[in-house]
């Protein structure tokens, strides 16, 4: 094989894409309505709200942390914006700067708990959850909101491109040009990849933190709105539960839970490879159980690999020195 071949085959984007192909053509084989227009177009919209929640997350994986809270957020703002809707009206302009004010501050709320309390982002995000998720369901009963706009719940396409694919597509834009095309992007990584070393370069930590935590809640917030317009309703625990599978998508597309590493493109072909893992299980009649079993074994091996290869780093550190 030419050199220049096994080096391809030696980038994780390669890896996953590779993989995705290889599992699209076994269920296409298996099942002769996975490659049909409906189905392939079903499958983009279905997965548009995780993408737009998967772009977020990124941005937190990559800055060093993590984030458990952005569904919990989502349910939030969007019962908020919800709520002012049904009141007040609007329009689409005013549902996604409310969504995405609302979601930003609740996401840096995390990132000043974390760096004030100096506590593990884990446990942090896991705290906020809760307490997001609860008030949210002390405060509405567990009822829904129906009576939605209906501007807000009519079904919106360009050149046949349904809007949640639209929207999942133009976040995933802005998070690209975010993380490779501004300077903040390469402090981003700096902070995931050496915290130490941002410190010393006069990077202003809080800020960042500040910055991929609320861009997490803004981007979770967009993705509930579109999760609402979608169902036609709001639901207030429709949206939590599904963190581990958002996860599961940007950690298969190569993001480090050490932080530092981690691409948009990598996190598409992250979310590909499980949106057709699924689809394909399921046009097989597959128990949907075995989605879960798939999903934790993808954070479990994450895990396994990025610990062995922190031994790994330590170890030659001390054969170093």
């Amino acid at each position: 094989m030419p050199k220049y071949l096994r080096a391809a085959f030696h980038r994780h984007d390669v890896q996953i894409g590779s993989i995705v192909l290889i599992m699209g053509a076994f269920f296409a084989a298996l099942s002769p309505g996975f490659l049909t227009l409906s189905n392939i177009g079903d499958l983009l919209e279905n997965y548009s709200v995780m993408a737009i929640m998967a772009a977020g997350l990124l941005v937190v994986l990559i800055s060093g942390g993590i984030d458990i809270s952005f569904e919990a957020i989502a349910a939030v703002s969007q019962f908020l914006v919800a709520v002012i809707l049904v009141q007040f009206g609007g329009n689409w302009f005013i549902a996604f700067g409310l969504a995405g004010l609302f979601g930003a501050l609740l996401g840096a709320v995390n990132a000043l708990l974390i760096y004030y309390l100096g506590a593990i982002s884990v446990i942090v995000t896991i705290s906020t959850m809760t307490f997001y998720f609860s008030v949210l369901m002390f405060v509405t009963q567990g009822k829904s909101i129906y009576n939605l706009p209906n501007w807000f719940t009519t079904d919106v396409s360009f050149l046949s491109i349904p809007f949640p694919v639209i929207v999942a597509a133009l976040s995933l834009l802005v998070t690209l040009i975010l993380l490779s095309r501004l300077p903040i992007g390469r402090q981003i990584y700096g902070l995931g990849g050496n915290p130490e070393g941002a410190k010393r370069m006069g990077c202003n930590i809080l800020g960042l933190q500040c910055l991929a935590y609320g861009y997490s809640g803004f981007m979770a917030a967009i993705g509930g709105i579109v999760q609402a317009h979608r169902v036609e309703e709001v639901v207030p625990y429709a949206l939590i539960g599904r963190e581990l599978d958002v996860l599961a998508a940007v950690v298969l597309g190569g993001a480090s839970l050490s932080g530092g590493i981690g691409t948009v493109s990598g996190t598409v072909l992250g979310i590909l490879l499980l949106a057709v893992l699924q689809n394909g299980l399921t046009l097989l009649g597959v128990s949907s159980y075995a989605f879960g079993v798939v999903t934790g074994a993808v954070i479990l091996v994450s895990v396994t690999a990025t610990a062995y290869t922190a031994k790994r780093q330590l170890r030659g550190m001390r054969h170093a020195a």
